[in-house]
């Protein structure tokens, strides 16, 4: 059998999410297409609450691996979120999975970045009354 690179799952989502279920599922749904591969990494932007960490917790769960990329606030202030969102969809990704709650700007920019750049992507949408 011929040896594959990591299956890598970029994820974004609202720093307030906190469906977990919906989070294993997705996640669940995703590993299917890794077989074959080396290993899975969840790609993250290392957001310290909501789906970020989310999804980390479960990444590390499972054993897969965590490549964090966490914003530079200090050096790019208000943009610093855009600008490490961009910079994860460039490196690439099999698949994108977004956990949007209240229409959430970084989230809905990095799952628009990732389409554009023919990644698959998947959005998990929740709004909140």
């Amino acid at each position: 059998m011929t040896r594959k690179n990591n299956y890598r799952i970029l994820i974004t989502g609202s720093r307030d999410w906190d469906d977990e279920g919906k989070i294993k599922f997705a996640l669940a749904e995703a590993a299917k297409a890794s077989a074959g591969y080396d290993d899975i990494v969840i790609v993250s932007g290392a957001c310290p609450t909501g789906a970020d960490l989310l999804c980390e917790i479960e990444a590390f769960r499972l054993g897969w691996q965590v490549e964090r990329h966490p914003a530079n606030w200090k050096l790019y202030a208000k943009r610093a979120g855009f600008i490490r969102n961009k910079n994860m969809v460039q490196m690439g990704a099999n698949v994108c999975i977004a956990f949007i709650k209240n229409a959430s700007k970084g989230a809905s920019h990095t799952a628009g970045l990732a389409q554009e750049a023919g990644i698959a992507t998947t959005i998990y949408r929740e709004v909140m009354a």
